[in-house]
């Protein structure tokens, strides 16, 4: 029927509650058995019953309301009229001016990027909108767990090995069938990986993804003595078969690292230790069979992988984005570790949790830019269809103010993102620990910095859309909801900014005084 028709004086004839039809941008759509059922109630469909309401329905949602709703309730076309809107097909870039980075619009050039990249954030597109979005907007309503199917795909595709960044743990593997080859894999594949899993727009789903896996076998693969322990624990994670987090922050020391009391002491024999104590605010923690966790040891502080077994109890954390993230409450009383398990050197640890600081930052702060750019489409999208005062609201000059501000910062942080990135491929692991710790630390800082110039300009352009979960302003209020979460995990802002000039004052030359 989708296929028939009709006049606009048809459509005219059809303005009761028995049979109501209306106009949305060329298409006939019969709205009689859905009155009961709109979400904005009746009234609202009677205002518009029999006439075009192509204006009215864009001032309110946007096109994949229709595309929702069009095969049960298109009915067919106004004569001689073809529709204007079309929808963006699934897995493609975003023609809104600024929704992507510079180096993903055609008009523009970029140093950083070859066709490698290209293939895998193509790939990675059309992965993420097919199983990763919708899984995540579920589980973002109901609070569970990352399905083990979802982590299966992301197994096999070996999404999972790449979210760890380069490294000889990619050399021999089909990377999302073959579009980037393992040993080719460098810090702008991991940007991309990054950038395009984020954009399923469920924040607290972000981190229920596996973050935990990602801040956690980095550490394993670097610093874990014991090869064949390497090798079991990586192959386990790295096939889906467990999921590892990592467990450093306690109720007493967050950022100050120094201040941690879970301790870790040695067995007569040599051939354990003993650790007790508590870690507070850990991703993943409530579905995880492994922990990497920092702990005070006779003479310094030491990292342990601690598998769950007796003594290691999980409690949930209520947090203000969604259960889904797992993010626990741990208790280990007397919990005893084999010494093999032990990360880099004893009583050394703090080198360990230093040094893996840096690719979690990194991780952060590509979120954190990708997540600001949706935030900037979607106010470029509302300011072009929300009509106030008779007009669009983009012709506010205030509102044009507001929107440059934002993308001037989506912008700059992008360039010095890719900066980063570019300084990263060029450096060994331990190159990066000495020379970006602080670079990256400030990256970080300033990024979620500015997620929060910008969450607070999205919100007001959105008006109380912007405070509601669902319908247009969702993404905003989400945004504005959570941004904040980024600004904390791997350092606060003022002590990685602190980080970032004390090491800068480290070098700063003697002749200058």
């Amino acid at each position: 029927m989708a296929d028939q028709t009709f006049t606009r004086a048809q459509v005219a004839e059809h303005k009761t509650e028995d049979s109501l039809w209306c106009i949305i941008d060329h298409r006939v759509y019969d709205l009689t058995d859905f009155i009961d059922a709109h979400p904005g109630g009746s009234v609202v469909l009677a205002q518009i019953a029999g006439q075009d309401a192509t204006s009215e329905f864009y001032n309110l949602h946007r096109q994949e309301v229709l595309e929702k709703y069009k095969v049960s309730l298109c009915i067919g076309t106004i004569a001689g009229e073809k529709p204007e809107v079309l929808p963006n097909p699934q897995g493609s870039l975003s023609p809104v001016p600024y929704a992507e980075p510079l180096w993903l619009r055609p008009e523009f050039k970029n140093p950083y990027y070859d066709e490698s990249h290209r293939r895998l954030q193509k790939a990675m597109r059309e992965f993420t909108d097919k199983y990763v979005t919708p899984e995540a907007q579920e589980k973002e309503a109901d609070g569970t767990y990352i399905s083990q199917e979802l982590i299966d795909r992301m197994a096999e595709t070996n999404i999972l090995a790449m979210r760890l960044g380069p490294g000889k743990h990619l050399h021999g593997r089909k990377l999302m069938g073959g579009v980037v080859e393992g040993d080719k894999f460098d810090y702008f594949h991991d940007l991309i990986i990054s950038q395009e899993l984020v954009r399923c727009n469920s924040r607290g789903f972000q981190d229920g993804n596996m973050a935990g896996m990602v801040i956690s076998l980095t550490a394993i693969l670097h610093w874990l003595n014991d090869e064949e322990l390497k090798q079991k624990v990586s192959t386990e994670v790295l096939s889906g078969q467990k999921k590892i987090c990592l467990a450093i922050t306690e109720a007493f020391a967050g950022s100050d690292v120094a201040g941690l009391r879970t301790t870790a002491e040695k067995t007569p024999d040599g051939k354990h230790y003993i650790v007790s104590g508590t870690k507070k605010w850990i991703t993943n923690g409530m579905f995880c069979d492994y922990f990497v966790v920092g702990c005070r040891s006779s003479q310094g502080f030491s990292v342990l992988l601690i598998p769950r077994t007796e003594g290691v109890e999980t409690t949930s954390i209520k947090t203000s984005y969604s259960s889904t993230a797992g993010t626990s409450f741990v208790q280990f009383e007397n919990v005893k570790v084999p010494v093999e398990y032990l990360l880099g050197e004893e009583h050394n640890g703090f080198k360990v949790i230093m040094s893996n600081f840096n690719h979690e930052r990194f991780m952060i702060a590509c979120g954190v830019a990708r997540n600001s750019r949706t935030v900037v489409e979607e106010c470029l999208k509302w300011a072009n269809q929300r009509l106030v005062f008779g007009k669009a609201l983009v012709e506010q000059p205030v509102i044009r103010q507001k929107l440059a501000r934002m993308i001037a910062l989506c912008e700059s942080n992008q360039a010095w993102l890719e900066s980063i990135a570019y300084q990263m491929c060029n450096m060994s692991y331990a190159e990066q620990a000495k020379h970006l710790a602080g670079p990256i630390g400030m990256l970080k800082a300033h990024l979620t910095r500015s997620a929060g110039e910008i969450a607070d300009n999205a919100t007001n352009i959105f008006g109380g859309r912007g405070l509601t979960k669902t319908g247009m302003g969702k993404v905003i209020e989400m945004f504005h909801r959570t941004y904040k979460f980024d600004s904390i995990p791997g350092g606060t802002e003022e002590v990685l900014n602190d980080l970032g000039v004390r090491q800068a004052m480290k070098r700063f030359p003697k002749a200058m005084l």
